[in-house]
């Protein structure tokens, strides 16, 4: 039997010991570890696997690619790829949906906590010696159980999410157009039949939402008004599904209490990038009010292991002939 070439785009350098596990005994397993979708001319058109994490791969690329069986998106997202295209030369399109669930909704709840509680902002106030050693700095703070945290997309970190804030005693509503009936019954939960409606009774609102023509700017200027004055907002899923430029304004008048973000449309962000620029700002709201975390709330060392893992798992079923998990094209 003749033995197969994976090419694994980007994100590994060094030698790829994780998918020489998987593959090794039916694939030569080669790593590029290259960011520049132009430099792959001529490295890639013969693999009959491509493993790829952060690079683009689009038309012209994936028009060259003669023996491959499978693309895998070794991370949830697939907006990277032009996976539609894909479809037509044959090629199916796959991601690795549930390597950073716990990781995700870890960290989509403790934002909410370092905000809901004044961690964030007691600490920088006391970091920059301003103002007296006083709980009442950042007050008003109200309890959180009650509270009612509101889920945009009840997926597999949706639903985490989702479980995790039930454990702290909020009320959990959530709102997914896609989402078959009886998620509510089953988890114990509330149902919404719009986005507006679930704006408007969310204390804190957690986006858990793939990143679609649907999707993109879903949360804006107009969805931050609708929800209540004081509230938060906790974006852990694509940076394009949330307006972050509407972010500093609604911080400044106060609608917003806080937002938690760890994702934006273009990472790194540019230096005049409004919310980063108000974020910097000691003088502005946003800088006590607001937490950037760098597209991280995916990392743990198990849940790296668990992405390459499952990843060169698909990549095995699928020059075996064997049936795919997760084809999104």
């Amino acid at each position: 039997m003749p033995r197969f070439r994976a090419v694994i785009v980007d994100f590994v350098s060094g030698e790829p010991t994780v998918e020489l596990g998987v593959l090794g005994d039916i694939a030569d397993v080669v790593a590029l570890n290259e960011t520049d979708e132009v430099k792959l001319a001529g490295r890639v058109e013969h693999a009959d696997a491509v493993m790829i994490y952060n690079t683009t791969l689009r038309t012209p690329t994936i028009s060259r690619l003669t023996n491959c069986k499978v693309i895998v998106r070794c991370a949830v997202g697939f907006d990277n790829i032009d996976h539609v295209f894909a479809r037509t030369r044959g090629i199916p399109v796959c991601n690795v949906p549930d390597y950073g669930t716990e990781e995700v909704a870890d960290t989509a709840i403790g934002l909410m906590l370092a905000l809901v509680r004044g961690n964030h902002f007691h600490n920088n106030r006391l970091q920059r010696g301003e103002g007296p050693w006083r709980y009442q700095t950042a007050a008003p703070i109200s309890r959180l159980r009650g509270k009612v945290f509101g889920v945009v997309g009840l997926g597999r970190i949706g639903t985490a999410a989702a479980m995790r804030a039930k454990a702290f005693g909020m009320g959990v509503v959530f709102f997914d157009p896609f989402k078959p009936d009886g998620y509510d019954k089953a988890l114990g939960i509330r149902r919404v039949n719009t986005l507006h409606e679930l704006l408007m009774r969310s204390f804190v609102v957690s986006v858990h939402t793939p990143l679609t023509d649907g999707t993109r700017n879903l949360i804006d200027a107009a969805a931050i008004a609708a929800m209540p004055r004081g509230s938060i907002l906790v974006n852990t899923s694509r940076g394009a599904c949330v307006d972050a430029t509407a972010i500093p304004a609604a911080i400044a008048s106060g609608h917003l209490s806080g937002a938690g973000i760890d994702v934006l449309p273009v990472e790194p962000p540019p230096a005049d990038h409004p919310l980063l620029a108000a974020w910097r700002d000691v003088n502005h709201p946003c800088h006590d009010r607001v937490i950037l975390t760098p597209h991280s709330a995916f990392y743990s060392e198990e849940g790296i292991l668990d992405m390459r893992t499952k990843g060169a798992e698909e990549c095995r079923r699928a020059l075996l002939g064997e049936p795919l998990r997760n084809v999104v094209n």
